[in-house]
């Protein structure tokens, strides 16, 4: 694998997450020279143990590779994953702690949408993110730059009929909620407790219409400006984390 299918990796907790989560994938590691920082040397003690290399650079050198990257002195060189398949959904749902939650992204191509989406669906606690193989970006470099480590935590599973893979969820009893503008419910009045798989549309033309059609219910995120739609990674976040918020438990 060459240098350019590498993935740089910034930040301290996310170079920890990569170490932790799927060492084998860390090429090396590079760390700032000249940072006298605990942290840095906690991440290096990680590196050694798991056989990954470390590099000590200039702080000009992470600047000039990280391209914006907030590294705090720290940068892991990642090989992208394979994707995970249709088959591994059985395992991921089996395993999940409560009703499961899912992400499906219907056609989304541009790399930093799903490193977006990826990362807020870690945060959220998103059990798998689906998507179609075919005319879908996959585990680019660029995707896992900007999930900042949720690429390796995040199952990605990428589908060779998207349509047949939402029938099998909703015969495991998985409620599919997707978004359209159109939609006569809004997101905050739909109950999202179950075991649930938000479906979200393309960059430009949103859901095909098989994809629209699988769906138990359609959604829509309140507007009350000017524009007419949100890009899908603000959107999924909204969505996510409205599902979180109903799903959290009560208070005591």
């Amino acid at each position: 694998m060459s240098e350019r299918d590498l993935a740089p990796v910034g930040g301290i907790h996310s170079v920890r997450i990569a170490l932790r989560s799927d060492a084998d994938a860390v090429a090396e590691i590079w760390l700032e020279r000249d940072r006298r920082d605990r942290r840095l040397a906690e991440l290096a003690a990680l590196a050694q143990q798991a056989g990954v290399r470390i590099r000590q650079v200039a702080r000009a050198e992470l600047d000039a590779v990280g391209d914006g990257l907030n590294h705090q002195g720290a940068l892991a060189w990642v090989r992208p994953r394979a994707p995970g398949r249709e088959a591994d959904l059985e395992a991921i749902l089996a395993a999940a702690a409560g009703p499961p939650l899912l992400l499906i992204l219907d056609e989304v191509q541009d790399p930093h949408n799903l490193g977006a989406c990826l990362r807020t669906a870690d945060a959220a606690g998103v059990d798998a993110v689906i998507a179609p193989r075919d005319n879908a970006v996959g585990l680019t470099p660029v995707v896992v730059k900007v999930a900042s480590g949720a690429a390796a935590t995040v199952p990605y599973i990428q589908v060779t009929n998207l349509a047949r893979t939402m029938a099998a969820l909703q015969a495991r009893g998985v409620w599919l909620i997707g978004t359209a503008g159109e939609a006569d419910q809004a997101l905050f009045d739909a109950d999202l407790t179950g075991p649930l798989a938000l479906v979200m549309g393309s960059e430009g033309r949103g859901l095909r219409r098989l994809t629209r059609e699988r769906c138990d219910g359609l959604v829509r995120l309140p507007m009350l400006g000017r524009v007419e739609s949100l890009n899908v990674s603000v959107a999924t976040g909204i969505c996510l984390y409205e599902a979180l918020r109903q799903r959290r438990p009560a208070a005591p």
